[in-house]
């Protein structure tokens, strides 16, 4: 993987170069000088650009595995739920049902709109357990596809506007908006997954 510097971390190592061959410079032309004299500014200057870029790619790094470990663990709860009696723990298609099911059994009652005439019936609902919590997950189909909709918390961290991506065959939708993160999981198409995924969270008016 690679990470471009930030053009702040860019301009600091060049004035930092740019000092330690001027300081040489101005120490040939007044005292010639050992060769040996030059090097230990010049490996100090390439220790400290080290060091900074290393923690720029270490943070990079980190965020980005995060994100795909939560990606991973989505899609194996996902291909979990397809295994026959694994798919929902409440069966209904009445959000009245769904929805007051979760109470009391996670921090996080989510949204349950009723989609059916627009061609995403609700079918029920799960605890699924990912990134070390429970979660609630709320179960669409379209025509012979299953869409599960993952949800929890995200106290403090910044929106996200929709994101998609693929792994293994199936196609991933992630947002973060008004202090609750979701992903959304299905081998629909992407086109159709993503309508599904505006009609969930219309735009605020």
């Amino acid at each position: 993987m690679r990470y471009e510097a930030p053009d702040v971390l860019k301009a600091r190592i060049r004035a930092t170069l740019a000092d330690t061959s001027r300081d040489a410079a101005d120490q040939r032309a007044l005292v010639p000088l050992p060769r040996g004299r030059i090097w230990p500014s010049m490996l100090a200057a390439a220790a400290v650009v080290a060091i900074v870029s290393s923690g720029v790619t270490f943070e990079a790094t980190r965020h980005s595995g995060a994100a795909n470990s939560v990606e991973q663990q989505v899609l194996s709860s996902h291909i979990r739920s397809l295994v026959p009696g694994h798919l929902t723990d409440v069966a209904s298609n009445d959000q009245h049902n769904v929805k007051p099911w979760f109470n009391g059994r996670v921090n996080m009652s989510p949204d349950v709109p009723r989609l059916d005439s627009l061609g995403y019936p609700l079918i029920g609902g799960r605890l699924d357990y990912i990134d070390g919590r429970n979660v609630p997950v709320v179960v669409y189909t379209r025509r012979q596809h299953v869409i599960n909709v993952f949800s929890w918390p995200a106290t403090g961290a910044p929106d996200l506007s929709p994101e998609s991506s693929t792994a293994n065959g199936y196609h991933f939708i992630h947002s973060r908006h008004n202090g609750t993160e979701a992903w959304i999981v299905s081998d629909l198409n992407v086109g159709e997954l993503e309508d599904f995924a505006r009609l969930l969270t219309p735009p605020p008016r």
